[in-house]
Parts: C-alpha cells; structure tokens; sequence
C-alpha cells in the first residue's frame, strides 16, 4: 500500500477526484472484457427505424454476463449495469431519457471510447449548443421554449453555432445512414449525462463574461463602491430613517401618499435619485413621465418609446409576442418607418433576423444599443434642461410632514384593535338580510290575516 504524507492530499476534494478516477479505470477495465469478441457479451445487428445498426446488446444479455463475472446476484448485476449506463459507458437506444439498465431485451450499445470520462472531454456549452440546433434540425422534437431558453443563454455567440451546427448539418448529410444514426446515438447519450445544468446556465454566461472583461486595480474599485455607499447613504431603509413617518409605526399614511407610482408632485428624495442614473430614472413611473415631456420637447422621443416596446415584448404574454413584434417593427425598424431608431446597421441586422422567429428577448441588443445612446446623451442633457430644474423646484420636503415623537408615540398609542374578519361577515350577512326584506314585495293577504288575528 502506497503512503502519501503530503498535507495537501488531506483535502476530500482531491480524495474524490481520485477515487473518481480509480473506479473509472476499474470500469473501464471490465468494459474491455465486456466487448471481447471471444468472452464478452454477444451483439447482433438489429434493425431500428429501417436502419441497421451494429453490435446492439439485449439488457438481460449484459446483467447475465456480469452476474455470471462477478458472481453477484441479478439485483447485485443490474445495480451495476445502471451505473454503467449513468456513467455513459452504455447508452440506450430506444429510451434516451432513461438512464437505466432493464433486465429484459431492451436494446444498448457500448459508448465510443472518445467520450469516456478518462478522455477529460470536458463539456462546452457552444458545444451543447450546436448539438441541439442538430437535434432539432434532424427530428423537430425541439420546443420553442426550449429553443428560446438556449438562444438567450449562448446569445454572445449565437452566429458561431449556427454556422457550426449548418456545417456539421451538411457533413452528416453525407455519412451512410447506419454510420450516422450510430453517431448520432452516440452523441446524444453522451449529452444525457453530461449537459450543462439548466439552472446555473444563465450564472456560467455571466461568469464568462466576467472573465473576458478587463482587470482594474483595488483602488480603483474601491474607490468605486465608496461613491457607491456615499450616493445611495441617504435613501437606504437601513441606515436613513423613513420621511415623514413610518405608516407602520405611527398610522400615518403620508409616505405611502407622497410616493404614489404617479403622483403630481414627487418628493425631493425622489427627484435626487433620478440624477443617480438612467436606471433609476427609467425605473421610476414618474421619472420616466418627466423624461418624456422632455424629450417631446426636444422631438427626440422614438429612443424611449423603442425602450418601452421592448420591455413590454419582454415581459408580456406569450400569446401577444408575435402581433406586439410585428407592431415594433413596422413603428421603429421598417424602412420609412413612423418612428424609425437610428442605430447601426449590424445591430439592426440580427435584430430584424430574429424577428423572423420573434422570442422574448430578440430587441435586446437593439434595446441595449438604444439605451447607452440615451445613457451618454439624453440623460445628461436632461439633468441640465429646465424640464428638470423645475420638478426640483416644486418637489416636496417630506421633513415638513414630519410629527415631534411625542404626537407619533400618542398615534400610535390610540391604535384602535381591527374588527374581527368573521364578525365583519355577520355585519354583511346582515345588512344583505335587510335589503332582501325591504325590497321582497309585500303579500297583502298575509298582512290581512296578521290583522285579523290581532282584533
């Protein structure tokens, strides 16, 4: 037995990766027996689809010859078999999704040793991306969710797998069809088992794109999140109090009215946060208002407009995508358009492209270029415009609503308890009796005979 003393080899991360590649091995090994022309497990052609297909498997043939090998029960056997299927040692021909080794004549074929795990190939999503443009290319069992999901996760390279996956497209074209149903077999098995998570696809982009972005110095970043802290001090909830009055504490409502999505006169707080930038701007219903009673003036209003647009393709209904595209591209996209945006001609391109099979994300680049063109222009000139300096001018003083502790600790002493929900519903109940009551017509015989009774 072979002793390391080495410190850094007391770490479980090391540990499992060599375990991990110690039982590799071993299966490998066993897989090479397996496929021995003299005392491995027998193939056969098989016929799926009209094609033939080479050196197929039964389930029952595999779990018996591991059994018969190794000496272990069929439960034992099978156990072992899936986990060769789950590693991609195995794949199965007719159900790919299940990962499973059946004990009956389900049908297997043994993985090429190119996509083994000891290759250290290692998983690329343009890779995954080009495979599912393939798939989906060759059977058209491929979602337009699906389809969607993938085309917002790779956007930064869509053109590169589109150009790859059309390559590989025409390539297989020209393989015998055993050869390429095999291939094709292969490679999917192969993605069953190793591609990318759904989850943290969009996460990986952001990483990548992180990566690529060039290094600054820690002063410098620094000294970015200190101008960060000091902007944004004064209106975080957790370290500025709340103007004029917290409405839970106190029962007054004046923040709540102050700082209506549309309200007539924002607040000063408010009207400070929109310089911070166009974000913040944009963000905020009222904000984006003053902005377009600015822009009108200027006759410069298509930009925001687009923005808007694009945000409500973005976020709308999958019902409406189609009209609510072909609507933006005959107001902001078509030659001669209405209200026609200025931006380059490459940007314009893709995005014109994509609308042909419109998604919900297919304005972004046109969205992002219309932005920053807003961004480094319009926004400032903005801050400088008369338009501005007089919403800064009119906008309210919240510390003027504002109550001494004494009133507010008095308010919030006089709190009335709320009415109970069900006695609430009796109240209704019977407010309702007594409209029926009033409103029923009046039964004059019954009313006699009440008389009657009395005399």
């Amino acid at each position: 037995m072979l002793w390391i003393h080495s410190d850094s080899f007391h770490r479980p991360s090391l540990l499992l990766l060599f375990s991990f590649i110690h039982l590799c091995f071993q299966l490998e090994s066993i897989l090479l027996e397996m496929q021995d022309p003299k005392i491995g497990v027998k193939g056969t052609e098989q016929k799926l689809n009209i094609s033939t297909i080479p050196h197929v498997i039964a389930g029952n043939d595999i779990i018996a010859w591991i059994s018969n090998k190794m000496k272990t029960s069929t439960e034992e056997a099978q156990a072992f078999g899936t986990m060769l299927v789950a590693y991609g040692y195995i794949y199965p021909l007719q159900n790919h999704k299940k990962l499973v080794m059946c004990n009956d004549s389900s049908l297997y074929r043994f993985q090429t040793p190119y996509f083994w795990p000891t290759q250290k190939w290692v998983p690329d999503d343009s890779d995954y991306g080009i495979f599912t443009l393939l798939l989906h290319a060759v059977c058209l069992c491929f979602k337009q969710a699906h389809y969607n999901h993938l085309h917002e996760w790779l956007n930064h390279k869509w053109d590169f797998i589109v150009m790859q996956a059309t390559e590989q497209y025409k390539a297989g074209k020209e393989r015998k069809k055993p050869d390429r149903v095999v291939f094709d077999c292969q490679e999917r098995a192969y993605w069953m088992v190793n591609r990318p998570p759904v989850s943290l696809s969009n996460s990986n982009m952001f990483y990548q794109q992180a990566i690529m972005r060039s290094k600054v110095k820690s002063s410098v970043s620094l000294g970015a999140l200190v101008k960060y802290i000091t902007t944004y001090k004064n209106h975080d909830p957790f370290l500025a109090s709340c103007l004029p009055s917290n409405p839970w504490q106190t029962d007054h409502d004046a923040y709540w009215t102050l700082n209506m999505r549309r309200v007539e006169v924002p607040t000063k707080m408010r009207v400070e946060r929109w310089s911070f930038s166009l974000f913040e701007l944009l963000s905020d219903l009222r904000g984006r208002d003053d902005f377009k009673i600015f822009l009108k003036k200027e006759f410069s209003g298509e930009n925001l407009a687009f923005w808007e647009a694009a945000e409500e393709l973005k976020w709308g209904t999958a019902s409406s995508m189609s009209t609510k595209a072909e609507t933006i591209f005959k107001t902001f996209l078509a030659p001669g358009a209405p209200r026609w945006i200025n931006i380059d001609g490459r940007t314009m391109g893709l995005t014109v492209k994509g609308l042909e099979h419109p998604h919900r994300y297919v304005l972004e680049a046109a969205q992002t270029h219309v932005f920053m063109l807003m961004k480094k222009d319009t926004f400032f000139r903005y801050l400088k415009s008369p338009t501005y300096k007089d919403i800064q001018k009119k906008a309210l003083n919240p510390e003027q609503h504002n109550f001494s502790p004494a009133n507010l600790e008095q308010n919030a002493l006089n709190r009335s308890p709320g009415i109970h929900p069900i006695i609430l519903w009796q109240q209704e109940e019977e407010e309702k009796a007594k409209v029926a009551a009033a409103s029923a017509p009046v039964d004059v015989k019954a009313m006699m005979s009440k008389i009657d009774r009395k005399k």
